[in-house]
């Protein structure tokens, strides 16, 4: 009998997310405390743009952008977000998603199926993804179970379950 496998990815839905910076966008244009601060969110090629007058309210602007995440279903963990920093009278925040799994991940999560995994189950890196095979299917439930309850640092999503 042939292996049963899955991948293991780590993607985000740019549609999702274009749409969740359009919601904070028109949000921040009709909040009474936004009104004549300077405050907007826009993409700036890969990434995006956050600014306002004060170090406050970027963050503000940051928090709105990131309820909106949440509730389209996209992980704050797919979130890079660098710290407030002013330039000129204004200040801005340079945010971009996560897409896809590092090398370093990749190895990361490798090691903790090794470790912890059960026996039997084979990882490989295939570019920025993952592919788990075994030959019991009980083995890779277990798998995605154990990588669902550890604590890592990125969004991850389970497809080609086979």
């Amino acid at each position: 009998m042939a292996d049963s496998s899955f991948d293991i990815v780590s993607k985000v839905d740019h549609q999702e997310a274009e749409n969740a910076l359009n919601q904070a966008h028109k949000e921040i244009e009709q909040r009474y405390d936004f009104k004549g601060t300077g405050a907007s969110i826009a993409w700036s090629g890969e990434q995006v743009l956050i600014i306002a007058n004060t170090e406050e309210r970027a963050k503000a602007v940051l928090d709105v952008f990131q309820s909106k995440l949440i509730k389209r279903g996209i992980s704050l963990k797919s979130l890079d977000s660098g710290e407030p920093f002013a330039s000129g009278k204004e200040f801005r925040i340079v945010s971009s998603l996560k897409d896809g799994i590092s090398s370093e991940n990749a190895k990361k999560i490798g090691k903790l199926i090794r470790d912890e995994g059960p026996k039997g189950v084979k990882s490989q890196i295939q570019g920025d993804e993952l592919r788990v095979q075994s030959k019991s299917r009980d083995d890779l439930q277990a798998v995605i179970a154990l990588l669902k309850g550890s604590d890592l640092d990125i969004d991850l999503q389970f497809i080609n379950y086979r």
